[in-house]
């Protein structure tokens, strides 16, 4: 299979929850709109960010269904993210994706009964792909989450000779040197997608083109500077778009982490709901002193716009 490689911002997007829990997909339809009017040209639905390990498989099912409907014929490719501790349902949901015609599927390492090296986690990975053997399958690495701390050039050379349709990684760990070594494999062959909104710049400096990041969904334009920036040689420049975002996402640690992304939204004028249990959502109280926060970083024009 010839590997399309995505080259700009895939935001990875927030699952929709109206107040009492339950997913609402009616709010995707203005998301998508959201995205496509700030530049981004993807979308890594049901990831961490989405909340996929907190909803159920008919509810991922849902919101790949509405991502769908909403994406056809316009610009956004979806890769759906299927999970990755249930070989089962991970290629229930990727058959489904193919049937509902999305551009690709991703899944991570087992996180609980976890593979004891790199030739299991193939083994699962391929276990998978081959049931959508026409459709790219990325691979998700976000060790810190899975416990799956292997050296992806070695997943890569497992994969490579025996996965068709293995499509690359989507990289969310620091490792530089490992992740320069998928860059590099057999030419570029891949698509390396860069997991990590606050060191994007070093992975530009490295040839990352493409990256998929849950702070593109409410400050795209930021990103879109850094690009631009890196893109002209003015260094100075892009590394102070790289330390607003570093500024913006160190707010999510003081206001409790990854729900403080909802917040974000809000902030914008989106409001995605609140994170599921055992995720904690601010305050009332908390929200207000984030917002005064937020509006301290001088940032008003590098958000997203509704």
């Amino acid at each position: 299979m010839k590997i399309e490689k995505i080259t700009g911002l895939i935001a990875a997007p927030f699952t929709p929850m109206h107040p009492d829990g339950e997913v609402n997909v009616q709010v995707i339809e203005k998301y998508h709109g959201l995205l496509t009017s700030n530049g981004v040209v993807g979308a890594f639905i049901n990831g961490s960010t989405g909340e996929g390990v907190s909803t159920t498989t008919r509810e991922k099912l849902m919101v790949a269904e509405t991502w769908a409907r909403v994406t056809t014929g316009g610009s956004i490719k979806v890769i759906n993210h299927l999970g990755g501790t249930c070989y089962k349902d991970c290629i229930e949901l990727a058959k489904e994706s193919k049937r509902m015609g999305l551009h690709a599927v991703a899944l991570t390492s087992p996180s609980y009964f976890k593979p004891a090296n790199v030739k299991m986690l193939a083994e699962f990975f391929s276990k998978v792909a081959e049931s959508v053997p026409e459709m790219p399958v990325y691979y998700y690495h976000i060790p810190v989450l899975t416990g799956g701390f292997f050296n992806m050039i070695d997943f890569v050379r497992e994969v490579a000779p025996r996965v068709p349709n293995f499509a690359g990684i989507k990289y969310t760990h620091e490792d530089f040197m490992d992740f320069l070594s998928c860059l590099n494999f057999e030419d570029g062959r891949f698509d390396m997608l860069w997991g990590r909104d606050e060191n994007f710049l070093s992975a530009l400096i490295l040839g990352a083109r493409g990256a998929v990041g849950s702070t593109y969904n409410y400050a795209a334009p930021l990103y879109h500077k850094l690009i631009e920036a890196f893109d002209r040689n003015d260094q100075a420049g892009a590394r102070a778009f790289q330390q607003k975002s570093i500024d913006m996402i160190t707010l999510l640690g003081k206001y409790g982490g990854i729900a403080t992304g909802k917040a974000y939204m809000r902030f914008i004028g989106l409001d995605c709901g609140e994170f599921r249990l055992p995720v904690r959502n601010m305050s009332s109280s908390d929200y207000q002193a984030f917002v005064k926060d937020v509006r301290s970083l001088g940032m008003d024009d590098l958000f997203s716009k509704i």
